[in-house]
């Protein structure tokens, strides 16, 4: 994997980190550490990888789900290194099950509308909500419950994280990042309800070269700025047409 990263002259420069250690070096043991990507979709493949190499323990990984296929946020699991897994997907991940039925990780399963609303509303600095999602069922048990125009409602709490690890197509010495179609996901508002943000980009971008009405995540949101040029970017199940007849 090629991993440079010009710096491009200006006042945002610190911004702009050379090497995923560097990038990686503010994190520590029992972090809650929020993860773009919708299953191998938008994955920050250099970062992940680098916290394996970083030697951080007892995680909380927030992400919609851990790896699929033996690929992703699977080395994490592998590692050993995360306690708990907040998420909304589970799915055929062999390493996630096995934790879980050892007894060697927690796991909360959300509903992925409350899953995505409760860090819009961290990012919002709002602290709780309510929504019907999941009313009547063991989503809502040990949750307060509340009744608005005859309808029952349960109260979600935001959900925050000390780090966002996300992938963009191009970012900007200052942030400033857009993403390539659907691999956008959750990625801008993991941005904005995490502490410190990490981008891991195709390509850096000299500062203006971005509309402002361009801007899928603005660098307002974003911490420290990775180029990574090389991704795996690797098909989960690959589905073609069949001819018929």
């Amino acid at each position: 994997m090629s991993i440079t990263s010009p710096v491009p002259a200006g006042r945002h420069r610190d911004k702009v980190r050379s090497s995923v250690e560097e990038a990686l070096e503010p994190l520590f043991d029992g972090a809650r550490i929020m993860v773009g990507g919708f299953g191998l979709c938008g994955n920050a493949e250099a970062l992940i990888e680098g916290v394996v190499r970083r030697g951080v323990r007892d995680l909380t990984l927030i992400s919609n789900n851990a790896g699929n296929l033996g690929k992703g946020l699977n080395a994490w699991l592998e590692a050993g290194i995360i306690r708990r897994f907040i998420g909304s997907y589970i799915g055929t991940n062999e390493a996630l099950h096995r934790a879980m039925a050892a007894g060697t990780l927690e796991v909360e399963i959300v509903p992925q509308g409350t899953f995505v609303e409760r860090m819009r509303a961290a990012g919002a600095g709002i602290p709780a909500f309510f929504t019907p999602t999941g009313v009547g069922t063991v989503v809502a048990e040990g949750k307060e419950t509340r009744e608005f125009d005859g309808r029952t409602f349960v109260m979600e709490r935001a959900l925050s994280a000390d780090f966002a690890l996300i992938r963009a197509r191009r970012a900007d010495a200052f942030g400033n990042a857009r993403f390539w179609r659907t691999a956008r996901n959750f990625s801008p508002i993991m941005a904005s309800a995490a502490h410190t943000t990490i981008v891991e980009c195709d390509e850096l971008v000299a500062l203006g070269t971005f509309d402002p009405d361009d801007v899928h995540l603005p660098g307002l949101f974003v911490h420290r700025v990775l180029e990574v040029k090389d991704h795996e970017d690797p098909f989960e199940y690959k589905t073609t047409r069949q001819r018929v007849g």
